[in-house]
Order: C-alpha cells, then sequence, then structure tokens
C-alpha cells in the first residue's frame, strides 16, 4: 500500500499527495448531505418545506460530527507527533484511545437523540408543521451515529500515517452508495424524506466497515478497543486528546449554536422561507468550503510529523504552501459567488421564490469570506502544533464572542432584519479571523526560529 513519507521529499509535492485525495474524499463526503438535499428539495409539492425542515436537523447533526472531530482531530495531531518521535507504540495508543472515546460518546449521543428528538427540534425553532418532516427524519439518522462517528472520527489517523488514498476510498464508498441509495428510497420507494435518512446510514455503515477493516488489518500502526488493564494508562493520552480536539470541537458545535440562534432570529423577521434560505446560504457554504478544509487537513499531519521530528524549517515550508493554496483558491471561488450566486444556488434549489430571496443573503454571508482564511489558517497551525490554549481561544472568540450577539444585535437593535443576520457572519470573519492569524504569525514563527538554534 502506497504511503506518503513526511520526513523525506518536498514539502509542497507531500502536501498535494495528502491534500489531494483528501480534496476528492471531502467533496465525496459532502454528497451525504447535499444530494440529500437536492433530492429533498424536488419532492413533489413539498421539497421547499420539507427542505427547510430538513435543515432544523443540522444542529444536532453537527454535534455529532463536532464529538467524532473531538477524538479524531484531537488524536491525528498527537498521533502524528509521536510517530514523528518515532515513538509508535505510544502513537498506537493514542488512537487505541480515541477509538474507544469515539465508540462510547456515539452510543451515549444516539440515547440522548432518540429520547429527546422532538423537544430538541423545538428547541431549534421547528413549527408544527415542520416537524412533520424534520422528525422522522432525524430519528432514523439517529440510528446511524455509531457508525458516523466512526466513519468520520478514525479516518484522520488512516491519513495520519500517510495512506491518503485509502482515507479518500473510506469516504468514497459511503458518498457513492449514498448517491445511488437516495432516489431509491426517496422517489422509487416512495419513503420521501425518511428514505434520504436511511440511505444516509446504510451509506456511513458502509464507510464505517471499511475504515475499521484497514485500521485493524492493513495499517502500518493498528487500532482496536481499549483492554481492561490499558484504562488507567491511557488516562494522560485521554485528557491530552480532548483538550487538543476541543478547537475542533468548540469550531463545529458553535456553528451549531450559531445555526440555531439564525434560525429563531429569521423565523421572526422573515418566516419559514428563510429558514430554507439559510439552508442553502449553508449548503453553499459546505459547497465552496471544501476543498479549503482538504488543503488544511492535508498539510496537518505534515506539520505535526516534522514538528515532533524538530524540523521546523519544513513545518514553515508547509505553513506557506497551505496558505498560498487556500488564498489563491478562495479569490476564485469569493469572485464566483459575487458575480454568480445564482449559479451555485440552483444546485440545491428550483423554487424561483427561494432562489430570488437566497441571491442577495447569499452575497451578504460572504461578503468578506476571504477572511475566514486567516481563520482556518491559523487554527490549523495551532492544533497541528499542539497549541491548545490558543486553539480554543480563538474558536470561541469568533463564534461566541462575535457572532451570537452580532445574529440578535444587527437585525433588532439596527433594525437591519433578515440581511442583519447574514451580515454578522462577514464582520466576525474580519474581527475574529485577523487575530487569530496575526496572534499565529506572533507566536509559532519566533518559536520556529529557536527550534533552528537549538
Amino acid at each position: 500500500m502506497k504511503r506518503i513519507d513526511f520526513e523525506n521529499g518536498t514539502v509542497t509535492r507531500n502536501i498535494f499527495g495528502a491534500a489531494l485525495p483528501m480534496l476528492v474524499a471531502q467533496i465525496l463526503n459532502l454528497l451525504y448531505n447535499i444530494v440529500d438535499r437536492i433530492y429533498i428539495a424536488r419532492i413533489p409539492d413539498v421539497g421547499t418545506a420539507a427542505l427547510g425542515a430538513v435543515g432544523l436537523c443540522f444542529p444536532l447533526i453537527v454535534v455529532i460530527t463536532a464529538f467524532a472531530n473531538l477524538f479524531g482531530s484531537g488524536g491525528a495531531p498527537l498521533f502524528s507527533i509521536y510517530r514523528g518521535k518515532k515513538k509508535n507504540k505510544e502513537a498506537e495508543q493514542i488512537m487505541d484511545t480515541s477509538f474507544s472515546m469515539v465508540c462510547v460518546s456515539g452510543l451515549i449521543l444516539m440515547a440522548i437523540g432518540l429520547l429527546f428528538a422532538r423537544p430538541l427540534l423545538v428547541l431549534f425553532g421547528a413549527s408544527r408543521e415542520a416537524l412533520v418532516y424534520a422528525c422522522p427524519y432525524l430519528m432514523i439518522y439517529l440510528i446511524g451515529t455509531l457508525p458516523s462517528m466512526i466513519a468520520v472520527g478514525m479516518n484522520p489517523f488512516i491519513n495520519a500515517q500517510g495512506y491518503s488514498t485509502v482515507g479518500m476510498l473510506s469516504v468514497a464508498i459511503g458518498a457513492v452508495a449514498n448517491l445511488l441509495l437516495d432516489p431509491l428510497f426517496i422517489f422509487v420507494l416512495g419513503f420521501g424524506v425518511q428514505g434520504a435518512a436511511i440511505a444516509t446510514v446504510l451509506s456511513q455503515c458502509l464507510s464505517a466497515v471499511f475504515v475499521l477493516f484497514f485500521l485493524t488489518r492493513k495499517s502500518e500502526l493498528k487500532v482496536h478497543f481499549l483492554r481492561k488493564n490499558e484504562l488507567s494508562s491511557c488516562v494522560p493520552y485521554a485528557k491530552n486528546i480532548v483538550s487538543l480536539g476541543t478547537s475542533s470541537f468548540i469550531m463545529q458545535l458553535t456553528n451549531s449554536l450559531v445555526t440555531i440562534c439564525c434560525n429563531h432570529v429569521l423565523s421572526s423577521t422573515g418566516g419559514d422561507i428563510y429558514i430554507s434560505v439559510m439552508t442553502i446560504v449553508s449548503s453553499v457554504r459546505q459547497l465552496v468550503e471544501t476543498p479549503i478544509y482538504a488543503m488544511n487537513e492535508g498539510t496537518s499531519p505534515i506539520l505535526s510529523y516534522n514538528y515532533g521530528a524538530r524540523r521546523p524549517a519544513r513545518v514553515r515550508k508547509a505553513m506557506l504552501v497551505m496558505s498560498a493554496l487556500v488564498l489563491g483558491y478562495t479569490a476564485i471561488m469569493w469572485s464566483v459567488i459575487l458575480l454568480e450566486p445564482g449559479a451555485l444556488i440552483r444546485i440545491f434549489s428550483s423554487d424561483e421564490t427561494l432562489i430570488r430571496d437566497a441571491v442577495p443573503a447569499l452575497k451578504q454571508y460572504f461578503a468578506a469570506f476571504i477572511f475566514m482564511d486567516c481563520q482556518y489558517i491559523g487554527q490549523t497551525v495551532f492544533k497541528s502544533l499542539n497549541k491548545k490554549k490558543q486553539a480554543i481561544f480563538f474558536s470561541l472568540l469568533r463564534k461566541v464572542v462575535i457572532v451570537v450577539p452580532l445574529t440578535y444585535f444587527m437585525p433588532y437593535t439596527l433594525h437591519m432584519g433578515t440581511a442583519g443576520v447574514f451580515l454578522a457572519e462577514p464582520v466576525s470573519n474580519v474581527i475574529g479571523g485577523g487575530l487569530c492569524f496575526v496572534t499565529m504569525l506572533c507566536t509559532i514563527l519566533p518559536e520556529l526560529k529557536r527550534l533552528e538554534l537549538v
């Protein structure tokens, strides 16, 4: 099985070798949710209403993904750092600890979700009409919580060992299955919204089986569930995994919080149609952010491995290449969003009323999109180099301290209505993203300089 050697070869080639398969994987992974939305929006007579209702499930789905990433994104950089130090036994223990926490939390989240699905949807802003579609979708989706978390949470450990193509395949299997099963269950068998959830659960199960097969049978370092006699020795690893993964966890959890706040404000200032508009805007954001995420996550194991191996020049080069790729891509996509927003919106809906309201909302939301890169780049560097405090602080700053208050302040106090909700995002990008990036430059670059002198 071909692997990327993070220690040798050019940094640029290693980043492309890791990022390109990850990009394909992320695009395919995006199909899990986006294909559902595309098909759901085209269900005869009820498509637009059903799309908005499924959008109300996103906060809970994001919470599930956030827990998977808490252990996966928290464990994989530590795993790579120990591999860079040539401490493979410790690296394997970190992977085992992450896997055990993914499984236990998956079962707990599934139980809580199934018990409280309906009140949670009401909390998220679901009307009585929306619950007709949202509740059945969510109940079925929650059955697949454990395989979903295994597929998402353990995939980073495949990429962290240099098997980026295998990581891509693990996602591709589920995404292609979802693409084929969605129309079968939604339209052919006539299950409607519930059919989309059934197709997603089956697809996630296929991905999880592939990930487990590879990590238990084929990879260089293999995973197993923690045995009773290993629990005490792995407690320190668990603490480090959780503390490092908290930044990614907070970013996703606060995304869920922001979505809830936005839905509440939009429902009172614009009605149910604007919840569907926000679902479209969120879908476009996922679409255009996927390559950015792939570039960052593809670079992360290279940063972590070379930092652990005390190779500061390669760390600095990786930061530079990642920044150039992310900024270049964003400039292109930003232009498309501002010049041709309708083309992106029509991917998700053909409802002309919805499109008319979504075009200005999309332009407002992405008004300062390029500044979001500063947040992504800074967060990736902090997380990859095990800078827990900085990663957590800047995760909280942009979403909790800036976006949430602005989501209420701009529509109500400044009387901006629905426009205030969508404009809260670019304001936070400029302030939060800028501070994160400047702090990263002022702290990480001097540290790398000191490592060169040692």
